[in-house]
């Protein structure tokens, strides 16, 4: 189980938009990310590369977690807003709910919900 300090530092560092280095400190090296249902993508090195490439196509974005989260034994739920001003001056808006199951103070797995219309650009 994750202590509340170590979500805590996790939760202030996807806030402050660091989002490939919150994976680089805070995920296990065969830690794997699923959107909704799509398939997971595997290893901490690449899902910090999948990160950069998209902080890259981004002017600005806003990271904010809509409180409370929960913790139960291993499993955490954060329910996120980001919002992305992209390089072409369109922007995204996304409210998704990420479900992490934690070993060691790191995070194992990742599978975030969100409905798939909020990645229009406008």
């Amino acid at each position: 189980m994750p202590s509340i300090s170590t979500v805590e530092k996790f939760i202030a560092q996807v806030e402050a938009n660091n989002h490939d280095k919150a994976i680089a400190n805070f995920y296990s090296e065969n830690a794997s990310i699923q959107e909704n249902n799509e398939a997971p993508r595997k290893g901490r090195t690449l899902l910090i590369k999948n990160e950069k490439k998209i902080l890259a196509k981004t002017m600005a974005m806003s990271s904010k977690c809509i409180r409370p989260y929960f913790i139960e034994n291993n499993r955490v739920i954060i329910c996120w807003k980001f919002c992305f001003k992209w390089l072409d001056g369109t922007s995204t808006h996304i409210e998704e709910l990420a479900y992490q199951i934690w070993e060691n103070e790191r995070v194992i797995s990742k599978q975030f919900f969100y409905d798939p219309k909020q990645r229009e650009k406008h």
